[in-house]
C-alpha cells in the first residue's frame, strides 16, 4: 500500500465507530460505519492533508466513492491534475 492510501486509511479511521475493524482497499466506504456530517470532514481532512480541492457532489459522484480504492484513485488523479496544471501555469 503506497502514502496515499495509507494516509487516507488513516484519516477514514479517526472517523469510524470501530476503528480496530480492518479497513482495506477494496473496503466498501458503507462497511464503514461513517456518518453523513463525518464525511464532511473526512473530505476536509483529505483535502488538507494533500492540499487539493476534491469536488463531491453526492448525488452524482456515489460510484466515485463507493470504496476505499476508489477514494484513494480519485485523490491520486486529483493530486495528478493539480500537478500538472500547476506546470502548465
Amino acid at each position: 500500500m503506497d502514502d496515499v492510501a495509507t494516509k487516507i486509511i488513516e484519516i477514514l479511521r479517526k472517523n469510524m465507530k470501530d476503528p480496530s475493524k480492518a479497513v482495506t482497499l477494496e473496503t466498501p466506504l458503507s462497511e464503514l460505519e461513517i456518518e453523513s456530517l463525518d464525511l464532511a470532514v473526512i473530505v476536509f481532512d483529505i483535502e488538507d492533508t494533500f492540499g487539493i480541492e476534491i469536488p463531491y457532489n453526492a448525488n452524482e459522484e456515489v460510484e466515485a466513492f463507493a470504496t476505499v480504492g476508489s477514494v484513494v484513485d480519485r485523490v491520486k488523479s486529483i493530486i495528478a491534475e493539480t500537478k500538472a496544471s500547476g506546470a502548465a501555469a
